[in-house]
């Protein structure tokens, strides 16, 4: 059912049901376990609609938060996971969001909830949290000409947030990932591409500084907001 192109069915009813079950603990280890291998399976695989993989995601995220609230995942099973959603993120294409008739996609924006909800795992390796940094920073510059606009830049920062956090990376590593991005975005916006990737790198970096400002940890400002304020210098 998180495949079905009927809204109702696919978000109201099946993903929703299955979160509410999982958050209220009514779903017991082996169910959730047997969930997770077909769900990475449907992440996996194809998806002509463009429905089953961002609900697979979506659904996931949900599993990454049972394991991070309890932890039942084995090390090897975690890691999959991470590598799942590293590479469905890195490999999102898809750009559509909301439509009216057929309701919503949004592979990013979930591809990012599960990140979010890995990002928050006290068990979560530095090696991970680089691998993720990686899939983050491509979908915060999409490619092609394809401009943000249901909120997923917003999505794409809140891991990174709680990565920065984990006190994994220097000062100096964050600035280096952040002038990374930026430099993607063509300093004379002439063409929709341009513009585009001013737009979405823009708006991604802007959350991020809201978040960190907003934060009473002073260790993550220290280590972020420095090169935020350089990079939204620098994209003027």
């Amino acid at each position: 059912c998180l495949s079905d192109p009927d809204p109702h069915v696919r978000d109201d009813h099946a993903f929703s049901g299955l979160q509410k079950m999982m958050r209220a603990g009514q779903l017991d280890v082996a169910t959730v376990q047997a969930m997770r291998v077909r769900l990475l399976a449907m992440l996996r695989g194809p998806d002509a609609a463009g429905f089953t993989r961002p609900f697979a995601a979506l659904t996931l995220a949900e599993v990454a938060r049972m394991d991070r609230i309890k932890p039942f995942l084995t090390a090897d099973q975690r890691n999959e996971l991470v590598d799942a959603a590293v590479t469905y993120l890195s490999g999102v294409s898809d750009y559509r969001g909301f439509d009216e008739r057929e309701g919503w996609r949004h592979g990013v924006a979930h591809g990012a909830d599960l990140m979010l909800q890995l990002s928050l795992n006290p068990q979560l390796q530095r090696d991970q949290a680089d691998a993720m940094r990686i899939a983050i920073a491509k979908q915060a510059v999409p490619a092609g000409d394809h401009f943000y606009r249901y909120g997923e830049p917003d999505r794409l920062a809140a891991p990174v947030f709680h990565l920065a956090r984990k006190d994994f990376f220097s000062s100096q590593e964050w600035e280096l990932w952040l002038a990374k991005i930026v430099a993607r975005v063509p300093r004379e916006p002439r063409t929709q591409a341009a513009l585009a990737a001013r737009h979405n790198v823009v708006a991604f970096i802007q959350a991020l500084y809201i978040s960190v400002r907003e934060t009473g940890d002073e260790k993550t400002q220290d280590a972020l907001l420095p090169s935020l304020r350089k990079a939204l210098r620098e994209l003027g």
